[in-house]
């Protein structure tokens, strides 16, 4: 029996220094992905990610085109192991990019651009606005969107049962934050440079309409999840765009995400540096058979598990 196969793409903040360089050496097809990537944005990203800082790598301008690019050269190092088309794909925030690549919306070098642009102008907002993030961990989602309310803040993640990320300005964040705690609820500050999927990015979302008008899209080939729907996309280019530039301010719905891919597959592949999306499917639901590839052992497991 053919094994469906749904994939998960990387977000931010799953980078880390030397990633993607085990992956190169062992895979002519993922140093294609990392070379036309220096090609594309006219500098080394490649000697960024294996030899750059942890520092070096947290700016969206760059932890965003690095993680899309080690993502799509650990897919691209795979399928010339274990050739497949995959059932199904979706991504954590910029890895909804990579899933679009990966569901034949985008080219590999459009899809980079548009990152690129994204994490600029991301960046640009971060400046400008004193922004945060927190994790909530436990409590009724209805509880913690009204105290975001309340505190004139937004929901930017659902990320799984019992894990809701607020975010905003400063102040109004850490209001939300002492009011949750007040109900006994675990919330967690998050090292991050800004209030990412809050109306605090509309800047950002507004300056991303242009370069996403003139990219060229294409129909999905395999249905794609995007996280403000938390649903498949539509087939229509024009409302794909509309979704992407909406999910720069909007909530990322990733267990409902997660639980779309998981109707169209047998089995998950995490692909990209870390293994947070892996993590989370623990908690959205055990039973559905996960494998996480960031490394070329973590191919050489598949492609075991896979032929056993």
């Amino acid at each position: 029996m053919t094994v469906r196969l749904g994939l998960m793409f990387a977000g931010q903040g799953a980078q880390f220094p030397g990633m993607g360089k085990d992956l190169v050496e062992a895979s002519s097809e993922a140093k294609a992905v990392f070379d036309e990537a220096d090609q594309v944005l006219g500098y080394s990203l490649s000697q960024l990610c294996f030899n750059g800082s942890a520092e070096e790598l947290t700016a969206c301008a760059v932890c965003q085109p690095a993680i899309f690019t080690m993502s799509l050269a650990a897919l691209a190092a795979l399928k010339a192991r274990f050739p497949f088309e995959p059932a199904a794909c979706g991504g954590l925030s910029l890895g909804e990019f990579s899933a679009m690549v990966a569901a034949g919306v985008l080219t590999f070098s459009d899809g980079l651009r548009l990152i690129a642009e994204r994490g600029r102008l991301m960046d640009q907002a971060c400046r400008q606005n004193q922004g945060g993030m927190a994790a909530v961990i436990g409590g009724e989602p209805a509880v913690i969107e009204a105290a975001a309310a309340e505190a004139d803040i937004d929901v930017a993640n659902y990320n799984c049962p019992g894990q809701i990320v607020i975010s905003g300005e400063l102040p109004k964040l850490r209001r939300a934050v002492a009011a949750l705690a007040e109900k006994g609820l675990r919330v967690v500050e998050l090292q991050v440079a800004g209030a990412y999927h809050s109306r605090v990015m509309a800047a950002a979302a507004a300056a991303f309409q242009a370069p996403l008008a003139a990219t060229p899209f294409a129909s999905p080939r395999c249905p794609v999840t995007q996280n403000v729907l938390g649903d498949f996309a539509p087939s229509e280019p024009e409302a794909i765009r509309q979704n992407l530039r909406r999910q720069i301010t909007g909530s990322v719905r990733w267990e409902k995400c997660a639980r779309a891919i998981m109707t169209r597959a047998d089995r998950l592949v995490e692909l990209g540096p870390g293994n947070v999306l892996t993590g989370l499917m623990r908690k959205i639901d055990r039973s559905v058979p996960v494998s996480t590839i960031g490394s070329i052992q973590g191919i050489e497991a598949f492609v075991a598990a896979m032929q056993a």
